[in-house]
Protein backbone atom coordinates (compact mmCIF):
# COMPACT_ATOMS: atom_id res chain seq x y z
CA UNK A 1 0.00 0.00 0.00
CA UNK A 2 1.61 3.65 -1.16
CA UNK A 3 2.04 5.54 1.77
CA UNK A 4 0.46 9.02 1.99
CA UNK A 5 0.69 12.27 3.43
CA UNK A 6 -1.18 11.27 6.06
CA UNK A 7 -0.13 7.78 6.60
CA UNK A 8 -2.05 5.11 7.64
CA UNK A 9 -3.74 7.44 9.99
CA UNK A 10 -4.22 10.98 10.98
CA UNK A 11 -2.10 10.22 14.18
CA UNK A 12 0.80 9.28 12.20
CA UNK A 13 1.68 12.44 10.05
CA UNK A 14 3.18 14.80 9.98
CA UNK A 15 0.29 17.41 10.95
CA UNK A 16 -0.22 15.07 14.12
CA UNK A 17 3.03 15.21 15.05
CA UNK A 18 3.59 19.36 14.40
CA UNK A 19 -0.01 19.12 16.55
CA UNK A 20 1.92 17.77 19.53
CA UNK A 21 4.65 19.40 19.12
CA UNK A 22 3.07 22.95 19.29
CA UNK A 23 1.17 21.92 22.31
CA UNK A 24 4.40 20.52 24.08
CA UNK A 25 5.80 24.41 23.67
CA UNK A 26 2.32 25.76 24.71
CA UNK A 27 2.55 23.75 27.57
CA UNK A 28 6.27 24.72 28.52
CA UNK A 29 5.95 28.27 27.84
CA UNK A 30 2.54 28.70 30.02
CA UNK A 31 4.94 26.37 33.22
CA UNK A 32 7.71 29.41 32.76
CA UNK A 33 5.43 31.59 33.08
CA UNK A 34 4.27 30.01 36.32
CA UNK A 35 7.57 29.38 37.75
CA UNK A 36 8.64 32.84 37.67
CA UNK A 37 5.25 34.43 38.46
CA UNK A 38 4.51 36.07 35.07
CA UNK A 39 0.76 36.74 35.74
CA UNK A 40 0.46 39.83 34.35
CA UNK A 41 0.47 38.42 30.53
CA UNK A 42 -0.78 35.44 29.15
CA UNK A 43 1.59 33.59 26.79
CA UNK A 44 -0.56 35.04 24.23
CA UNK A 45 -0.33 38.70 25.20
CA UNK A 46 3.74 38.14 25.39
CA UNK A 47 3.78 37.02 21.75
CA UNK A 48 1.73 40.04 20.85
CA UNK A 49 4.27 42.19 22.84
CA UNK A 50 7.14 39.92 21.18
CA UNK A 51 5.71 40.62 17.73
CA UNK A 52 5.39 44.17 17.89
CA UNK A 53 8.93 44.28 18.94
CA UNK A 54 9.92 42.94 15.96
CA UNK A 55 8.11 44.83 13.82
CA UNK A 56 7.79 48.37 15.55
CA UNK A 57 4.35 50.56 14.09
CA UNK A 58 2.38 47.67 12.84
CA UNK A 59 -0.90 48.00 11.77
CA UNK A 60 -3.74 45.46 13.94
CA UNK A 61 -4.54 43.79 10.82
CA UNK A 62 -0.80 42.61 10.06
CA UNK A 63 -0.21 41.64 13.17
CA UNK A 64 -3.19 39.15 13.16
CA UNK A 65 -1.64 37.83 9.95
CA UNK A 66 1.48 37.02 11.76
CA UNK A 67 0.03 35.85 15.09
CA UNK A 68 -2.93 33.98 13.31
CA UNK A 69 -5.92 35.38 14.78
CA UNK A 70 -8.92 36.82 13.74
CA UNK A 71 -9.18 40.69 14.20
CA UNK A 72 -11.72 40.54 16.59
CA UNK A 73 -9.41 38.55 18.63
CA UNK A 74 -6.24 40.30 17.87
CA UNK A 75 -8.50 43.61 19.02
CA UNK A 76 -8.87 42.11 22.35
CA UNK A 77 -5.61 41.17 23.17
CA UNK A 78 -4.49 44.35 22.03
CA UNK A 79 -7.21 46.26 24.29
CA UNK A 80 -6.16 44.53 27.00
CA UNK A 81 -2.14 45.45 26.82
CA UNK A 82 -3.28 48.74 26.34
CA UNK A 83 -4.98 48.84 29.65
CA UNK A 84 -1.94 48.03 31.06
CA UNK A 85 0.12 50.33 29.78
CA UNK A 86 2.33 47.96 27.27
CA UNK A 87 0.75 49.29 24.01
CA UNK A 88 -0.44 52.06 22.11
CA UNK A 89 -2.54 52.18 19.11
CA UNK A 90 -3.07 55.11 17.34
CA UNK A 91 -5.26 56.06 13.57
CA UNK A 92 -3.07 55.99 10.30
CA UNK A 93 -3.85 55.92 6.41
CA UNK A 94 -2.84 53.12 4.97
CA UNK A 95 -3.39 52.55 1.31
CA UNK A 96 -5.83 55.35 1.77
CA UNK A 97 -7.63 53.57 4.68
CA UNK A 98 -8.24 54.16 8.36
CA UNK A 99 -5.89 51.76 10.15
CA UNK A 100 -5.31 51.39 13.68
CA UNK A 101 -1.24 51.32 14.15
CA UNK A 102 0.10 49.32 17.21
CA UNK A 103 3.21 50.48 18.87
CA UNK A 104 5.18 49.01 22.72
CA UNK A 105 5.45 51.58 24.97
CA UNK A 106 8.68 52.13 26.60
CA UNK A 107 6.70 50.03 29.56
CA UNK A 108 6.03 47.27 26.72
CA UNK A 109 9.48 47.22 25.40
CA UNK A 110 11.33 46.56 29.02
CA UNK A 111 8.25 44.28 30.19
CA UNK A 112 9.07 42.25 26.37
CA UNK A 113 12.79 42.53 27.15
CA UNK A 114 12.71 41.39 30.71
CA UNK A 115 10.24 38.35 30.24
CA UNK A 116 12.41 37.26 27.52
CA UNK A 117 15.69 37.63 29.42
CA UNK A 118 14.12 35.42 32.39
CA UNK A 119 12.93 32.68 29.99
CA UNK A 120 15.18 32.89 27.63
CA UNK A 121 17.87 30.60 29.55
CA UNK A 122 15.44 27.60 30.10
CA UNK A 123 14.62 27.57 26.48
CA UNK A 124 18.50 27.27 25.84
CA UNK A 125 18.64 24.52 28.00
CA UNK A 126 16.00 22.48 25.67
CA UNK A 127 17.95 23.82 22.94
CA UNK A 128 21.19 22.20 23.99
CA UNK A 129 19.75 19.18 23.98
CA UNK A 130 19.17 18.81 20.16
CA UNK A 131 22.09 19.96 17.93
CA UNK A 132 21.68 22.78 16.69
CA UNK A 133 22.44 21.98 13.23
CA UNK A 134 19.23 20.18 13.01
CA UNK A 135 17.18 22.69 14.77
CA UNK A 136 18.52 24.55 12.10
CA UNK A 137 16.83 22.34 9.56
CA UNK A 138 13.66 21.62 11.53
CA UNK A 139 12.98 25.63 11.68
CA UNK A 140 13.74 25.80 7.94
CA UNK A 141 11.23 22.86 7.12
CA UNK A 142 8.66 23.77 9.18
CA UNK A 143 8.67 27.27 7.47
CA UNK A 144 8.82 25.83 3.76
CA UNK A 145 5.67 23.81 5.26
CA UNK A 146 3.87 26.84 6.65
CA UNK A 147 4.23 28.56 3.08
CA UNK A 148 3.09 25.45 1.35
CA UNK A 149 0.24 24.87 3.76
CA UNK A 150 -0.77 29.01 3.65
CA UNK A 151 -0.88 28.76 -0.46
CA UNK A 152 -3.66 25.77 -0.10
CA UNK A 153 -5.52 28.20 2.66
CA UNK A 154 -8.46 30.27 2.75
CA UNK A 155 -7.49 32.62 6.01
CA UNK A 156 -9.84 35.05 6.51
CA UNK A 157 -8.49 37.93 8.58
Amino acid sequence: MKETVLGNHFTDSIFYEIELTAKYCKMLGNQLFEKFNIHELSIEEFGILDTLLCNPAICQRDLAKIILRDRANTGKLLDSLEKKGLVNRKLAIKNNRPVKIAELTEAGIKKTKDITNTIRPHMELVREKVVNRDLDKVKTLLKELRDILSESLEIQI
